[in-house]
């Protein structure tokens, strides 16, 4: 028995002096290379007491060395729980105490802040920091390179966060055979060889930049140019060696806004990509006339990867998210669950390989979202034509994703309702033309208390990573609410909706 992921993405490159990463300065990175410093990340693992099973969380910047220690994680058959830099140390806390982490880490400028984080939770700390110091890159230098660990493809390979409207996150569990089926689907779907180099720009705590890109890149032998953060003008730098690229819509909006994006610049590529949030009908036109590249739209999430695509040769719809994935059965349901007829809309369900496991000891909320024949409640609301084309119209639960990112209006709303003055205040997503949607707080003052936008904002700054703060603020003497005393956000939406129209 070998270990279905690891085996599959990372061991049969290990001999191959091909290069994977290639570096914003120019330096490179071979699979060989790579598969050592795994290796020895995943004896450091072993040596900080890590077994089989195990939770590792990482809140690091980007870098060669996060995707290794990722990579030896796997290896170890030691669970990897990515979180998102911006994460203060209070939400890091609760991640790391939910999960049982027995190790959190960070990068060195974090460490004294989440030392007495990892302290409450019982896990050890350690530092790895982008430029590969710290005590756990010292660690991997003293470690012997652990043997790959046998795991079988159902035992679980990452824990992944995602909020509910409660405020409460979820811990997603991903198991080898969810992750692998899928990147297996994209692979052959989106047509990639070991001819292509990713232009990597995207995020790697989350699904798109880590279980999507880097593992379609790993399993069809591709290189990927692995660039921290995006950057227009990285990026437009870069493209002329690229064959594809992932990103979300705000990567393609800030290229548009550059007068460098022409047809020359991107004739050796192949393949736009976007997803994690919905790309605006006329960036998709722009896009087009700019570069003579239509962008194909995919749609997934934290629970799922990737459900639909739109075709590598066909039609790409704009405002649609194309046709179910091979091997992924999706249908619109009512509120009973019963399937609709098409071109009704539903809420989205959707059953495979690459549905998760269920939430992180949380088997109550499992049972909600997750049907005992498979059906995976997706809580988006949308439709499927009569050619099999999916349109999302609408989240329930209320969800906005901002930049790429999933923000939960509940938890926003928690975080200002527990400031001094305010009595409540209601969280909703409005049109952005460069984020897809951005965050609103309507606030209620106390009876007497006077407060201000900016006062508040600031004050959620210890409390709340930057992509969840609101970008506006505005301040009413009551919210509209139905004869029920629910609060009524399409009426607030409605009303805040050509708040960012104007600017970025």
């Amino acid at each position: 028995m070998g270990n279905h992921l690891y085996d599959a993405l990372f061991g049969r490159h290990e001999g191959s002096g091909a290069d994977f990463l290639i570096l914003p300065d120019g330096g490179r990175v071979s699979h060989a290379a790579f598969a050592a410093r795994a290796a020895r990340f995943s004896g450091a693992l072993a040596a900080a007491g890590l077994a089989p099973g195990d939770r590792v969380a990482l809140q690091l910047e980007k870098s060669p060395d996060m995707l290794a220690v990722i990579a030896g994680a796997i290896r170890a058959g030691v669970v990897f729980l990515p979180l998102n830099p911006a994460y203060t140390a209070a939400e890091v806390s609760y991640f790391v105490t939910d999960a049982g982490a027995k190790l959190l880490l960070c990068d060195g400028a974090s460490e004294a802040a989440l030392a007495p984080v990892a302290d409450a939770a019982g896990a050890a700390l350690a530092v790895l920091n982008a430029d590969g110091t710290g005590s756990f890159a010292e660690a991997a230098i003293r470690a012997e390179p652990l043997p790959v660990v046998p795991c079988e493809s159902g035992d679980l390979a990452a824990l992944l966060y995602t909020s509910g409207t409660t405020g409460r996150s979820k811990g997603a569990m991903m198991s080898h055979a969810n992750l692998l089926s899928n990147a297996e689907v994209l692979v052959d779907y989106w047509r990639f060889t070991a001819d292509d180099v990713l232009l990597h720009a995207l995020p790697i705590f989350h699904t798109h930049g880590l279980f999507v890109a880097t593992n379609v890149a790993l399993l069809a032998g591709a290189r990927m140019i692995f660039l921290p953060k995006f950057d227009a003008g990285e990026v437009i730098r870069h493209l002329p060696q690229a064959t594809a690229m992932m990103g979300v819509p705000t990567f393609y909006t800030r290229l548009l806004d550059d007068p460098r994006l022409t047809r020359d610049l991107v004739a050796g590529m192949r393949l736009f990509i976007s997803g994690s949030a919905p790309l605006l009908a006329e960036t998709h036109r722009q896009w087009q006339a700019r570069t003579g590249h239509r962008i194909l739209e995919r749609y997934g999430m934290t629970e799922t990867n990737m459900n639909t695509s739109n075709p590598y040769e066909g039609e790409r719809r704009a405002g649609t998210v194309g046709v179910p994935l091979p091997g992924v059965e999706l249908k619109v349901c009512d509120g009973t669950g019963a399937e609709l007829p098409r071109g009704e809309i539903g809420t989205i369900e959707v059953r495979g390989a690459n549905v998760f496991q269920g939430y992180w000891n949380m088997p109550e909320k499992t049972a909600e979202e997750l049907r005992p024949d498979g059906f995976f409640i997706t809580g988006d609301l949308g439709h499927v034509d009569g050619e099999g084309y999916v349109t999302i119209v609408g989240r329930g639960k209320d969800l906005i994703i901002s930049g790429g990112f999933n923000v939960y209006p509940k938890e926003v709303e928690l975080a200002l309702d527990a400031l001094p003055g305010v009595l409540e205040s209601a969280v909703i997503g409005a049109p952005h033309p460069d984020f897809g949607e951005g965050v609103v707080a309507v606030v209620v003052p106390e009876a007497g208390a006077e407060l201000a936008p900016d006062t508040l904002r600031a004050a959620l700054g210890g409390s709340l990573a930057k992509f969840k703060q609101p970008k506006h603020i505005a301040i009413r003497d009551g919210l509209p609410r139905n004869t029920m005393g629910k609060v009524q956000k399409a009426l607030l939406r409605e009303e805040f909706r050509a708040t960012f129209a104007t600017g970025r």
